[in-house]
């Protein structure tokens, strides 16, 4: 058994052992209660700097004991390497190879928050910079003995080679990393005056001259900074994976993140695209207690990291299954906002999962930490390791999704999405530049504000990357104010040969390198909308007095407005003032609509109704039909299909409350039952074509749908 083959038919359990928790007395017991509660998978931090204690010398034995007991109990075990827990001595012999911050201070080891063990730093990166050879040496040889100890063993399944794959945007401004700069930069311009010019700096005479920028603004030697980071820090994950690979070929490759794209991917790399795309199984670290429990918040995680994995098998690697305390991301927050587990919300959260097309769960914690800040945090048993209601919830959940009546709907992969949203790496890179000064967060609004509209539809929007939209006919780009040449080019052709785009305002405003194109919309994007810019205000602080009249509905605007003289296109939008806001046009194959300001970020602060009405317009103007139709909008419904072409639908409850609805399928699905029931003790009836359900709060319904000849 090789790979993914090795897994169980829905991995389900938990990160245990973080030196020095849980107690050692304890991991018999815990282990004989996770195998009859239905666990089937571990994930131990293997912590370098706990395990060697001096140079060249490992104390293994611990994680020996946890490779036993967990092939005594019939538990897979995934490794989670942990180079970025630096031993002590490594720390204070190769200080001058540690990460460097912008102001020139040198990263320190200090106590881990997540495992309460020293050799930790800042972010997810490690104190010691991988870009020493001294340090890659070093590092290297741990990881190579411990592949070589634990490839073989019975209980091994594979390596998680990133935690959380983000970095710190503080760093590293070290000598060792501004020399691999310099060599990027080499490749990139091929000599110093073609940098010199393309930088505007004019006046280098010498590589060594070249600096790491110190103060991030929207120029192009901030992007290129910003570029560089991310590759060098991707380049040391896929020297990781390469390592392994070359001691153990037949065991997973696993990384997760934190579904952090649409907020994180600039300032911290958080890039689910590129980590995914590294490894045989991506996963993702979300917990409500951090990130509030509205349901969309969850609900585009699972998209994200089910879009960025581009087919591949992928699981929540981090879900919630107990409280948490102190923490300054829940103070101030009702106590039903993810701040107290219950056996209801482990159910929620899990169904949500699991309908987005994770196959996978794993708890941060099987049992709580005993000490440091997170005493207590995200484990479903108790202090002590006893069961709780929260375990009994989670041990149902797990030998449900085991058992092989299940096996089929497991194998289902959610549907495509009715329509896509644009997800332009540069773009953000460049907001995140332009508007960091006045700490704005403009992308995320607009994008998030996006996904809400449909989302509060019932309309599944896929996360579509600029690499991927050859696969999508209706695509929404919620904020397009700088995309580059060739990514514009691919855009128009894509529409060219029959794409149907939405664009909010100022598309491709800024070009290459950040600089404002002197027609707009820049790029030739101007042909493809069939408009050109008549006048445009940045004014965010005082744009939500923005307003325009589309379909009969008056919408709100924000960020920035933009107005525009017809150049082909059809007026059929207007601000207040009377001026052109929104246009639409037949390009060759395809068909565009622009609309000048951004309602998606408008929707995001204030749900107003108007922008969920303009959300609805723009459906009806594409022509697409929802997947299902709801009548109840509390209630979140995905369809999934089989390998054989088999129909499941996930209807989920994410209220307290018992809720009924009345679904009907699209004509795209044809005549069809259900039949068979996979999850949900609930009443439901069919009558023709319309399907009737009562759901319980914090539950779900699942069932098979079957397709009939209405002859």
């Amino acid at each position: 058994m090789t790979g993914i083959s090795k897994l169980p038919q829905l991995p389900y359990g938990a990160v245990y052992f973080r030196k020095s928790n849980p107690p050692r007395e304890d991991w018999e017991r815990d282990y004989a209660v996770a195998q009859e509660d239905g666990m089937n998978i571990n994930r131990h931090w293997f912590m370098w700097g706990a395990i060697e204690v001096e140079k060249g010398v490992y104390d293994w034995e611990d994680y020996d004991r946890h490779m036993d007991l967990a092939a005594q109990h019939g538990i897979k075990t995934i490794i989670a390497e942990m180079i970025i827990s630096v031993p002590e001595w490594a720390a204070y012999e190769y200080a001058h190879a540690a990460y460097v911050k912008a102001d020139g201070t040198p990263l320190r080891t200090q106590m881990g928050v997540s495992s309460s063990s020293g050799g930790f730093g800042e972010g997810s990166q490690g104190v010691l910079s991988l870009d020493c050879p001294e340090v890659r040496e070093l590092a290297g040889k741990f990881l190579t003995a411990l592949a070589l100890r634990y490839k073989d063993h019975p209980a091994m399944a594979g390596y998680d080679v990133w935690n959380e794959c983000n970095y710190s945007p503080q760093v590293c401004h070290g000598s060792y990393t501004k020399a691999k700069f310099h060599v990027w930069l080499q490749n990139k311009y091929g000599s110093l005056q073609a940098l010199n010019k393309a930088w505007h700096r004019y006046s280098y005479s010498a590589w060594e001259q070249v600096g790491t920028p110190r103060q991030l603004g929207p120029y192009p030697e901030c992007i290129d900074w910003l570029h560089f980071t991310k590759h060098n820090f991707y380049e040391h994950m896929q020297w990781r994976v390469d390592l392994i690979r070359s001691v153990d070929d037949k065991n997973l490759i696993t990384a997760h993140g934190i579904a952090g794209s649409i907020n994180v991917m600039a300032s911290m790399g958080a890039d689910d695209w590129l980590a995914a795309s590294k490894v045989d199984l991506y996963g993702f670290t979300w917990v409500a207690s951090r990130k509030g429990n509205e349901p969309w918040k969850q609900w585009h995680a699972v998209d994200l990291t089910r879009a960025a994995s581009r087919g591949k098998t992928f699981w929540h690697a981090e879900t919630q299954g107990g409280p948490l305390w102190l923490q300054p991301q829940v103070i101030g927050r009702a106590k039903d906002d993810g701040r107290v587990t219950e056996p209801e919300d482990i159910r929620l959260w899990q169904m949500i999962t699991l309908a987005g097309g994770a196959r996978g769960v794993l708890f941060p914690r099987w049992r709580p930490l005993l000490d440091g800040p997170l005493f207590g945090a995200f484990g479903p048993y108790a202090m002590d390791g006893s069961r709780t209601p929260r375990s009994d919830m989670a041990s149902t959940i797990a030998k449900w999704a085991n058992a092989p009546e299940q096996r089929e709907l497991l194998e289902s992969a959610p549907v495509q999405g009715e329509v896509g949203i644009l997800v332009v790496p540069d773009t953000q890179i460049f907001d995140y530049l332009l508007n960091r000064e006045g700490k704005n967060a403009f992308y995320e609004q607009a994008m998030w504000g996006a996904y809400q509209g449909f989302f509060d539809l019932g309309i599944q929007a896929d996360w579509v990357h600029i690499e991927d939209i050859a696969n999508y006919r209706v695509l929404y780009w919620p904020y397009p104010v700088m995309i580059g040449s060739q990514e514009a080019e691919a855009l128009q052709q894509w529409v060219a040969d029959g794409g149907t785009l939405i664009s909010e305002g100022c598309p491709a405003y800024f070009g290459d390198r950040g600089k404002v194109g002197t027609s707009q919309p820049n790029h030739g994007l101007d042909q493809v909308f069939g408009a050109v810019e008549d006048n445009v205000e940045f004014m965010p602080d005082i744009s939500d007095a923005v307003s325009f009249e589309f379909g009969g509905v008056q919408v709100r605007g924000s960020i920035y407005n933009q107005s525009y003289r017809s150049a082909g296109g059809q007026v059929i939008g207007q601000y207040s003032d009377g001026s052109a806001a929104v246009v639409e046009h037949v390009y060759r194959k395809g068909k565009t609509m622009l609309v000048g300001t951004f309602p998606s970020a408008a929707y995001y602060h204030t749900h107003d109704e108007g922008n969920l009405q303009y959300f609805s317009r723009v459906l009806e103007w594409t022509g697409i039909q929802p997947h299902v139709t709801r009548s109840n909008a509390k209630l979140q419904v995905r369809l999934s299909r089989g390998t054989g072409g088999s129909l499941y639908i996930w209807v989920v409850n994410p209220h307290r409350e018992a809720q009924n609805v009345e679904l009907e399928l699209s004509e795209a699905w044809g005549a069809w039952n259900a039949e068979h029931v996979y999850w949900g003790d609930t009443e439901w009836s069919q009558q023709g074509m319309r399907l009737q359900l009562t759901i319980t709060g914090r539950d779900a319904w699942v069932a098979r749908v079957k397709a009939v000849d209405k002859a």
